[in-house]
């Protein structure tokens, strides 16, 4: 009842900006809002965004930051054709159809049911058990690619976040990425304290390794319950010292 309770407040909280309520309307596409009181205050000219999906989170950073240039990363057919179609005409956002992983090539895409919990990874019983609804329901095999085959350092201008979403595959995602790290200001990244995909790294994973690669952990939002009494996973927001990308 709890997770049906949010997802009514959200929706209602949607509605009440134009931007968001034209998407949802249009593509039903839900602006990922939750996001907003972490993203507002960053200033950023540049948003990579990694495991879009439909373009909740992109609606979400559009708003915010209208001048920015924004990168999406998703390897499904379906949510790529309606971030497509959702930001038909913004010259300023572009889509990538891959996943950003360690290895380039292929790899199986399990899809869940509700696709925006679709991952590289097995669906293992811990996310089933907390999150109704994600069973798998298919595969696709999907196109993966290191961040550095698309995007290259001066294509990251000024102060830039990367964003990564991608259901337990986040080290892989994030060592993708390693030779373009230094670009960015931010490292915003869904993370898990315990085990929802087989074989994922947790959060503690996560922390360790960008503070290797100097970023500290700025704060900790969007703690997300599922159906237990303790958090199982939250949005992990990191920073360089300095809080700008390098000169």
């Amino acid at each position: 009842m709890s997770l049906l309770w949010d997802a009514l407040r959200k929706l209602v909280r949607v509605m009440a900006v134009p931007q968001y309520r034209r998407a949802f309307l249009r593509h039903r596409v839900a602006a990922a809002i939750e996001h907003e009181h972490v993203l507002s205050g960053l200033e950023l000219d540049t948003v990579v965004d990694i495991g879009a999906n439909r373009g909740q989170f992109a609606l979400c950073a559009r708003r915010l930051y209208p001048l920015a240039q924004i990168y999406s990363f998703e390897p499904l057919r379906k949510p790529s054709n309606i971030w497509l179609d959702t930001f038909k005409g913004d010259s300023r956002a572009t889509l990538f159809n891959s996943a950003v992983a360690a290895e380039p090539g292929n790899a199986v895409m399990h899809v869940a049911q509700w696709d925006v919990s679709s991952s590289l990874l097995p669906i293992g019983p811990g996310q089933i058990e907390n999150f109704p609804f994600t069973e798998e329901s298919a595969r696709e095999i999907v196109s993966t690619a290191l961040l550095n085959q698309c995007l290259s350092a001066a294509t990251i201008r000024g102060r830039a976040l990367l964003k990564i979403d991608v259901q337990g595959s986040e080290l892989s995602a994030l060592r993708g990425c390693a030779d373009l790290l230094e670009q960015f200001a931010y490292v915003y990244v869904e993370a898990s304290f315990v085990e929802l995909y087989v074989g994922q790294a947790l959060a503690c994973d996560i922390v360790d390794f960008l503070r290797a690669r100097n970023f500290r952990l700025a704060c900790v939002t969007n703690l997300s319950y599922g159906t237990a009494r303790r958090p199982i996973q939250a949005d992990f927001l990191f920073a360089r010292p300095s809080g700008a990308a390098p000169g």
